[in-house]
């Protein structure tokens, strides 16, 4: 169904719903015509994977997967756009569109229920301003997932893929390594949207881990501790780690002592074993 990557059409269809793009939904719509067949083809669906798709906007990738995977799920916020994948997709019988808020539904239930037995995969088209807590709920969720592939803006997905450890890396890098494997698969220029953004964008591929990279007695404090780190990135590790677990100074420069870690050193110096280091000295000074 190429023609949902013509312009003249798309606007045509949503125009005949009456649908105007909304701003605060962070709404823009695919229209290059490879970019969506390559996300199809890189996200690790075939005929016996189960697809959830997230903000599946006028169709045009949700049309792309249905060609490839046994089964889409599509969850879509915005009500106005149901009738306008109603008429996009109406070709394909194995799409099924939830009207539903990603950040509430039960996901656990959703891959039980519409996936029994397959392996499932999560693909989207990510709104910019949503796209940290999106990634970070279904990663935190531990979902029988395989991967999570997602376009976001590029500063975001460098962020995102960035290697603790090294200069570009953040919370979110540290948070994403510890359940995934992430990798930059392309880069999708501003002119590949309806309206067109100011920046451009990439797709990623999460692919999720069997296990964590590193052993932790106490999951929660290590994302407590990464959080505190990154508050303050500019400022030494004392600084930041006093200032973001409510701790003294000289307690923080322990656990940097505890951990062999030198007292000069800045959150995005720190690999993931170190900062699991940083976890464990801190989780035994409170027992």
């Amino acid at each position: 169904m190429s023609q949902l990557t013509d312009i003249h059409y798309v606007k045509s269809v949503l125009q005949k719903h009456g649908f105007t793009f909304s701003k605060a939904l962070g709404q823009n719509f695919l229209i290059n015509p490879t970019v969506c067949p390559r996300m199809a083809e890189l996200c690790g669906a075939d005929s016996s994977t189960g697809v959830i798709e997230v903000g599946p906007g006028a169709g045009v990738l949700t049309n792309e997967l249905a060609t490839v995977a046994s089964k889409v799920v599509a969850v879509e916020l915005d009500q106005r756009l149901l009738p306008v994948l109603e008429e996009t997709l109406a070709a394909h019988q194995n799409i099924r569109v939830i009207h539903a808020d990603v950040m509430k539904i039960d996901l656990h239930r959703l891959i039980a229920e519409e996936f029994p037995g397959q392996k499932v995969v999560v693909c989207a088209n990510l709104p910019y301003y949503i796209t940290s807590p999106v990634i970070m709920r279904i990663l935190e969720e531990k979902l029988p997932i395989e991967a999570l592939t997602v376009m976001v803006q590029k500063e975001a997905a460098d962020r995102i893929c960035a290697q603790p450890g090294t200069r570009a890396s953040g919370a979110i890098s540290a948070a994403v390594h510890y359940y995934s494997e992430p990798e930059l698969l392309f880069k999708v220029s501003a002119g590949s949207f309806m309206p067109a953004p100011k920046v451009d964008s990439a797709v990623i591929r999460l692919n999720i881990r069997q296990e964590p990279p590193v052993s932790l007695t106490d999951e929660r404090l290590f994302f407590q501790v990464v959080k505190a780190a990154f508050l303050q990135r500019r400022k030494t590790l004392p600084n930041s780690l006093s200032a973001g677990l409510s701790i003294p100074k000289a307690e923080a420069a322990a656990l940097l002592e505890k951990a062999g870690i030198r007292p000069t050193a800045r959150a995005e110096e720190m690999t993931m074993q170190q900062f699991a280091a940083i976890t464990e000295a801190y989780y035994d000074s409170k027992q």
